[in-house]
């Protein structure tokens, strides 16, 4: 897809935006503001998780934390491995800057006390003080954090690096690389409409001033976001984010893949990133999104098993998003050049014989993939 740089002029700002806008189907009448540009990735792509993998401190795997995550390093490490994207998380500091940070709390040790502090409650300064400095005769704030579970860790890595903002990304990782960018948001907060609105812009006028030919994608777990970032902008795609139940929440345009499909229909979006798990219990809903004319992308842990990675190219996924990005790069490099020689193999069948390769039947390395995949599948 042709992508081009629109100046940050052209962006919409609060005074183009209505009022009020009545997140529904209902704004989506026909007409130019509810065309949806469809958008089909040009291959099976592997997208690099906060870079080359988000840092897992209470994983035994070292790989889990060879590099800080969300960092100008791990990008750039990933973009080594001939990815296609990388996907990190953006959010906004108190002084309107778009920084990469996944957590919506940031703790330190102070005092031998520790100190948890609300990421959107820092301004810029604050927060690229923590952490290895820019300046190495300063020394930042320690870095602890938590687990789904209460437990505390040190944010300990192999390879370090200091935060980033947005701009500074576009700036310093290899062109050539897309960005997946995650407009973050607290699950546990209601946003108001404004507020919504105010975070969108400024995010998106780093975005435009400095994205030239790089292609992107724009995501969000929080629907009206992902409704918001396509009504503010029509130049690149917008997916919206599902676990596809695994969690139920109060907004039920959280709690299903059927849900996210009529979100997506309803505001002009032009995919769905689903938990990987979802799909393997559900497969029936790849058709239903393909035939909605929508892009579907998987993350989760099971997308680090090559195994699984394969039986999703197979079923028509169309992308994965995944932590061992050099381990999954090289698995679907060989998938697919197994698949061309197939090609090649069957390219002079008789067309009186062409049924052959139509009927649905898997090889003896497909089925011996399918074979291993299901230990996993048990545990989904």
């Amino acid at each position: 897809m042709a992508l081009k740089a629109v100046h940050v002029s052209d962006v919409p700002n609060l005074d183009h935006v209505p009022e009020s806008v009545a997140l529904s189907a209902s704004l989506y009448m026909p007409g130019i503001e509810s065309v949806r540009m469809n958008y089909k990735p040009p291959m099976f792509m592997v997208i690099g998780h906060r870079g080359s993998g988000m840092n897992m401190l209470q994983s035994p795997d070292k790989r889990m934390k060879a590099i800080k995550e969300n960092t100008i390093l791990s990008f750039n490490n990933a973009a080594k491995a001939d990815l296609n994207f990388v996907e990190f998380d953006v959010q906004v500091t108190n002084d309107d800057c778009p920084v990469i940070f996944h957590d919506n709390f940031i703790l330190t040790e102070e005092n031998g006390s520790l100190c948890e502090k609300r990421f959107t409650d820092l301004t810029l300064s604050e927060f690229l003080g923590y952490g290895p400095q820019r300046d190495s005769a300063i020394e930042g704030k320690s870095l602890l954090r938590k687990t789904k579970d209460g437990r505390i860790h040190s944010w300990n890595v192999e390879e370090n690096d200091t935060f980033c903002t947005l701009q500074e990304a576009f700036l310093k990782v290899d062109p050539t690389l897309g960005f997946n960018i995650e407009l973050k948001f607290d699950d546990n907060i209601n946003y108001q409409e404004h507020d919504l609105i105010h975070t969108l812009q400024v995010i998106l006028q780093v975005v435009f001033e400095y994205s030239n030919e790089r292609p992107i994608i724009l995501s969000s777990f929080q629907p009206d976001a992902a409704l918001l970032v396509r009504k503010l902008q029509s130049t690149y795609p917008v997916f919206f984010l599902s676990n596809g139940g695994s969690e139920v929440y109060s907004d039920v345009r959280r709690n299903s893949l059927e849900e996210a499909i009529k979100l997506c229909l309803a505001g002009g979006l032009q995919g769905v990133v689903s938990e990987v798990k979802a799909i393997f219990r559900n497969p029936g809903f790849i058709s239903k999104i393909k035939e909605a004319n929508l892009s579907l992308l998987t993350y989760g842990q099971l997308n680090n098993v090559p195994e699984a990675v394969y039986m999703q190219n197979l079923m028509g996924v169309d992308g994965v998003i995944v932590d061992l990005v050099r381990e999954i790069s090289q698995a679907v490099s060989s998938f697919n050049k197994s698949t061309e020689e197939e090609d090649t193999a069957v390219a002079g069948i008789d067309e009186r014989d062409s049924w052959v390769t139509s009927k649905p039947k898997f090889s003896a390395k497909e089925l011996s993939f399918l074979f291993k995949l299901i230990p996993e599948l048990i545990q989904v």
